[in-house]
């Protein structure tokens, strides 16, 4: 007496919605590129985070933010001229005082910037 139960597959009587194609995809945008700096707009920020991390001259550092800031408004490097000129001063005068974290290659790098002129 062989057992003769067979199951039926279950019938389904709804059907599945049909999917809709999908829509190609806008092409990503490139990610914009980092914008390069001017040498002097550069110089202008290294100095002003060197004379914050040594806390040196308050009164150039707050000249540097408002100098950058024109510069980026109007792309019109002179106020950053005469401020890195000024950095480069107080610079040597702390490396003469041997203060650490002022090297003779960064004052070369702010040098060398002020030389873009």
């Amino acid at each position: 007496m062989a057992k003769t139960a067979s199951k039926a597959a279950p019938v389904k009587s709804e059907s599945k919605p049909a999917r809709k194609a999908a829509a190609p995809k806008a092409p990503k945008p490139a990610k914009a590129a980092a914008p390069t700096l001017h040498p002097i707009e550069k110089a202008a920020l290294d100095a002003h985070a060197k004379l914050t991390s040594l806390n040196l001259a308050e009164d150039l550092r707050s000249a540097i933010e408002w100098c950058v800031g024109s510069y980026r408004y109007d792309r019109n490097p002179v106020g950053l001229y005469e401020t890195v000129a000024r950095a480069v001063e107080v610079f040597q005068q702390e490396k003469a005082k041997k203060t650490k974290g002022v090297t003779a290659p960064f004052i070369a790098a702010l040098e060398k910037a002020l030389a873009t002129r």
